[in-house]
């Protein structure tokens, strides 16, 4: 009898041919004489059973559900103005405030309707370059006592406010009321929730609501929905502030109004009162709300709270109202889908107490009742300096003959939005020259130096930080594969408390001993498992992963094929949903279970640790993006069926794989079109070697789009005077690992010999 090897400890016949032959789990169980489940010398036995996909899932859960809850108590007292425009992307020059235009009516008359002592009018007003607001203007026939921007709900309308249009009670009408106690008041219609316009005919339609589309393509341009409607408001008070005298000027919002309301009021100190109206609640359920509602980083630094300190010493009533209900986005259906989940429900009474409570100081006052109350329209208008008593409610205005079709105001709404969102993308390259005009490639050296912050930004403001792994480093393993040329062991790593990092490691047996050998770190793609990479349950995930993380350990390389947590559906995506607020995002967790598998594997006395490299296929390409720029322990990366012009494949309406299509909301991350596209972050990985697999028939892009983000990170490493350390594979193929040129690029970067081949 012989002994197979080091690793294995298995014996088989003398001249009865190859050791260690595959066998199914259950034969290697009986044949292998206890065997199986044996751990890796230097370890703990793993035990534990089950499916450690889902397991992880439920892991990082359990983490964000307790950031979440800690939240509060991390925030500091006070936030920056500055930062939060930043956050909700209210940083573009406004248009020089002008009077708003007034739409005259088919009859010839400027107004719209009128009602004892005020008139209405249909109006807009510039805002952003090719953007505009528009609303309704209720102008009292004297003197205004105050000046008021009163924002409806995404799903009202002005006319609504104003008492032209059905919709609402007579005490709702708060609009009405207030051009009723002498205000003028400027009534902006918001981009609603419905899907009528969400998507392109010519490519595919969405049930997104208009509310999430905007804010997708916004978001990765480091815009949002949310600050979009606040430059509208904020427009309205430009043109309030250039009066002469100036009269005291006030917000009142319900709603997504209320939530516009209360951050225009965080952040323009020129409000002197403000009401925010079935809005104002505890924020760390925002994961439960529509997606259109989720600031990066929002309740890492400001929750409603503290957004309601920044107002001070300004008046601010927050009216404890019903909420908008919406159980969710408008249904799938005729091809319509794509849409997020998300519902608004009134939260109990007692939490929005209690984030009052939080709040401080005497400048803020909870009022109970419907919208509109007595109480809160009272306080606001003394708070305004409206002295006289309160009016009782008049007669409505008068409806115009013509009835009013708010459908053709909204589509220009919505389309506004979306074309300034897509110049901000034709523009996005410019923008990223900017960011990156200080970074120094005249050496090699100079360039790791000169690119410090741009590393550091792209963790810190785009992945999300969290602290280095803080569990003990306490590997646990046991063999899971024995076939004849590797062995296979199931590691899992703890990380932080409730996450630990997972994954199967395949040991060449004809290590000599004292040799240490390279490694590839082989990443699946989504909703994968790192099994999928060595023994494929079904013919299509073997054509897709072609067994790569075993051939390659076939021909003599360790590998390591982690599991990554963008598996289970919605139950991963809904990590996304905690994370952003709390300024982390999916790959914070996932940078630090790689910084922890390569210390283990680093310690390991058969790894070479300057030798590591990383392989991913699609969502593990874009793994292979954004953990080696931060990780230094990979000695190179290859992105395969993943290399893309990313901002237009997140942000394109013309292009049918772009996400902008899709249910995959995951992708997005917040302003990275301004500052890392594939080739800022293949220049972070440099100066060691990266290579991008691409097959012809890839449904996830174009060829010419491909091909157009490498051709500057080729440019880039030639500068570099390092060209042949970068390298471009098309293949004839599809979606898939085609393991030819990039088998050849592993083995000359690692150091490895290529096998002979048979005679």
């Amino acid at each position: 009898m012989t002994v197979c090897s080091l690793h294995c400890g298995r014996r088989s016949a003398a001249g009865g041919g190859s050791p260690c032959r595959g066998r199914s789990l259950l034969a290697l169980i009986v044949a292998a004489g206890g065997l199986w489940g044996q751990p890796l010398a230097g370890t703990a036995p793993l035990e534990a059973t089950g499916d450690f996909a889902a397991r992880m899932v439920e892991g990082i859960d359990r983490y964000l559900m307790r950031s979440l809850a800690e939240a509060p108590a991390r925030r500091q007292a006070q936030g920056s103005r500055e930062r939060l425009r930043e956050i909700i992307g209210a940083v573009d020059q406004r248009i020089p405030y002008r009077a708003p235009s007034i739409e005259v009516t088919v009859a010839g008359d400027t107004r719209l309707a009128a009602a004892s002592g005020y008139d209405v009018l249909r109006v807009r007003w510039p805002v952003l370059e090719g953007v505009d607001a528009e609303g309704l203007l209720l102008r009292p026939h004297g003197t205004p006592r105050a000046w008021v921007v009163a924002v409806p709900d995404a799903d009202q309308t002005p006319e609504m406010l104003a008492g032209l249009e059905a919709g609402l009670p007579p005490e709702a009408q708060f609009a009405r009321r207030l051009a009723e106690n002498g205000c003028l008041v400027l009534a902006p219609v918001l981009v609603d929730r419905r899907d009528t316009f969400s998507g392109n005919p010519a490519v595919r339609m969405t049930n997104q609501p208009h509310r999430e589309f905007v804010f997708r393509m916004a978001y990765e341009m480091g815009r949002h929905i949310i600050g979009y409607e606040v430059q509208k408001a904020l427009a309205a008070v430009d043109w309030f502030a250039a009066q002469a005298p100036r009269g005291p000027i006030g917000v009142f919002g319900y709603g997504e109004g209320g939530m516009v309301a209360l951050f225009v009021a965080a952040i323009d100190p020129r409000i002197d009162a403000t009401v925010t109206s079935g809005y104002f609640q505890p924020r760390e359920q925002v994961w439960r709300e529509p997606i259109y509602r989720s600031v990066w980083s929002q309740l890492a630094e400001f929750g409603d709270a503290e957004l309601a300190r920044m107002v001070a010493p300004r008046r601010l009533i927050i009216e404890a109202s019903p909420h908008p209900e919406i159980a969710g986005p408008p249904p799938e259906r005729d091809g319509r889908r794509g849409a997020a989940p998300g519902r608004l429900t009134t939260p109990d009474p007692a939490a929005v107490r209690a984030e009052f409570d939080r709040i401080g100081g005497s400048h803020a006052t909870l009022v109970s009742g419907g919208v509109g109350s007595a109480e809160a329209i009272e306080q606001f208008l003394r708070a305004l300096k409206v002295t006289a008593p309160l009016a009782r409610p008049g007669a409505p205005p008068k409806p115009p003959a013509a009835a009013i079709d708010p459908t053709e105001r909204q589509r220009r709404q919505f389309t506004q939005l979306v074309e300034f969102t897509q110049k901000l993308v034709r523009r996005a390259e410019a923008e990223r020259r900017r960011f990156w005009a200080k970074a120094d490639a005249s050496s090699i050296d100079k360039w790791g130096d000169s690119t410090a912050g741009h590393r550091r930004h792209l963790w810190e403001e785009v992945i999300g930080k969290l602290p280095a792994p803080s569990e003990p480093m306490a590997a646990r393993t046991r063999i899971l594969y024995d076939r004849p040329s590797f062995t296979g062991y199931e590691v899992a790593l703890p990380v932080w408390p409730d996450v630990f990092a997972y994954g199967i490691m395949l040991v060449p047996k004809n290590l000599k001993p004292g040799e240490r050998r390279p490694v590839v770190v082989c990443q699946h793609g989504l909703e994968g498992r790192p099994q999928h990479l060595v023994d494929p349950p079904d013919e299509r995930t073997a054509q897709i992963y072609l067994r790569y993380a075993a051939r390659l350990a076939e021909r003599g390389f360790i590998t390591y094929a982690p599991q990554n947590p963008y598996i289970g559906g919605e139950r991963f995506r809904v990590l996304l949903r905690k994370a952003h607020p709390l300024k982390l995002s999916l790959f914070s967790f996932i940078v630090g279970q790689h910084q922890r598998t390569l210390d283990w594997l680093a310690s390991l006395a058969f790894v070479d640790p300057a030798r590591i490299g990383f392989y991913g296929l699609s969502y593990g390409g874009k793994t292979a993006m954004r953990v080696p720029p931060l990780v230094a322990g990979y000695a190179l990366s290859i992105c395969s069926a993943d290399f893309n012009e990313w901002i237009w494949k997140i942000t394109s309406v013309e292009e049918p794989f772009s996400y902008m299509f899709t249910q995959e909301y995951d992708m997005l991350e917040f302003n990275l079109g301004n500052t890392h596209n594939y080739a800022e972050m293949a220049s972070l990985i440099a100066p060691r070697p990266f290579m991008v697999e691409r097959g012809h028939r890839d449904g996830v892009g174009i060829d010419e789009w491909v091909a157009y983000e490498y051709a500057k990170v080729r440019r880039f490493y030639t500068n570099l005077g390092i060209p042949d350390r970068t390298a471009i594979e098309f293949f004839n193929g599809p979606h898939a690992i085609h393991g030819v040129g990039t088998f050849e690029f592993l083995h000359r970067h690692l150091g490895w010999p290529e096998p002979r081949p048979s005679r």
